[in-house]
């Protein structure tokens, strides 16, 4: 078997070597009489999808440069969550490179309970999902009846200012720009109070709100 070493430690993994997992890594490929044709070594986090040399092991596992991958523990995999890890271990099955953990001999996919490992690593990836799903429904729920966290309403805040000063200030002949400084309001919100106290004068004698 033609086997190739994933390893990872993460920046802030301090004082840690990937050369600690790929002594361990070693040992068992040559205990299992397994050639070892490539290595691969990040030293990022293993929440990131685009990490290197991760990304070159998966191309590379798609073009069959090796028949199994070994890594020292899932979490050194990656930690993209259950959905992701899933559809990474997904895709080696699928062009036929197997994968084994040194440390978690559960997940081996070398061995008689290959299917059953696929298996399982799918339904925990679905359940994750649909929490997830649940999660953004959930807020999206709280959002439209509660508005934020502090229970303000969603969007910008609300200004209010009169109609009939507009028109006043107007008519005095200020600038649009001097009446919005006047009223605390922008520019378009001004005018549209202008114009709408000519469509309809006892509007002005009423506050009106507007977005900001």
């Amino acid at each position: 078997m033609r086997a190739a070493l994933y390893t990872r430690v993460s920046t802030r993994d301090k004082g840690q070597e990937t050369e600690n997992q790929l002594c361990q890594l070693r040992q068992f490929c040559e205990s299992q009489a397994w050639s070892i044709v490539a290595e691969y070594e990040d030293h990022e986090s293993g929440a990131k999808a685009d990490r290197l040399q991760f990304k070159t092991m998966m191309s590379d596992a798609a073009q069959r440069k090796f028949d199994v991958l070994l890594f020292w523990a899932l979490d050194r995999f990656t930690r993209e969550g259950a959905y992701e890890t899933h559809a990474y271990l997904k895709r080696l099955d699928d062009v036929g490179v197997r994968f084994r953990s040194l440390t978690e001999p559960y997940l081996d996919s070398c061995g008689m309970f290959r299917d059953a490992v696929i298996s399982i690593l799918a339904v925990i990836a679905k359940q994750e999902r649909q929490r997830l799903s649940e999660r953004v429904r959930a807020g999206l729920h709280r959002a439209r009846t509660q508005g934020t966290k502090t229970g303000k309403p969603i969007g910008r805040p609300r200004v209010v200012f009169r109609r009939d000063l507009v028109t006043e200030l107007r008519n005095e002949g200020h600038s649009w720009s001097q009446i919005a400084r006047q009223a605390g309001a922008s520019i378009g919100s001004v005018r549209r109070a202008y114009k709408t106290c000519l469509d309809s004068s006892p509007a002005c004698q009423k506050p009106v709100e507007k977005n900001l």
